[in-house]
């Protein structure tokens, strides 16, 4: 199957556990799909770069996706519909990352 990263960004006034809830949706409507999320990582509350939909901060989640084409067409349109999630964005990888650390510090080792 195809590998996709995706990370969304989820409105500033919801808790954690409404986060977590909101992933296992979306990672339901993969499941159904026939596809699988490899991993969540939950990246906290953070401070947007500007304001989106009066919204200064927002719950960014980094999810790795192994599924067909449609799996994902289907859980971008149920992100779209969503009023809790701001913004999305999910892309077609080769490999999985490691971590977004992971990545800086060979960045810095190879200087």
């Amino acid at each position: 199957m195809t590998k996709y990263e995706s990370v969304l960004i989820a409105r500033q006034d919801l808790g954690t556990s409404q986060v977590s809830a909101l992933v296992n949706d979306l990672s339901k409507v993969i499941a159904d799909q026939g596809g699988e999320v490899v991993r969540v990582d939950n990246w906290g509350l953070k401070n947007l770069a500007y304001r989106i939909k009066k919204n200064r901060k927002g719950h960014y989640v980094l999810l790795n996706i192994s599924a067909p084409a449609n799996a994902i067409a289907e859980y971008e349109r149920v992100m779209r519909v969503n009023e809790d999630i701001i913004r999305y964005m999910t892309v077609k990888v080769d490999e999985f990352s490691e971590s977004a650390n992971a990545d800086s510090s060979e960045a810095a080792v190879e200087e």
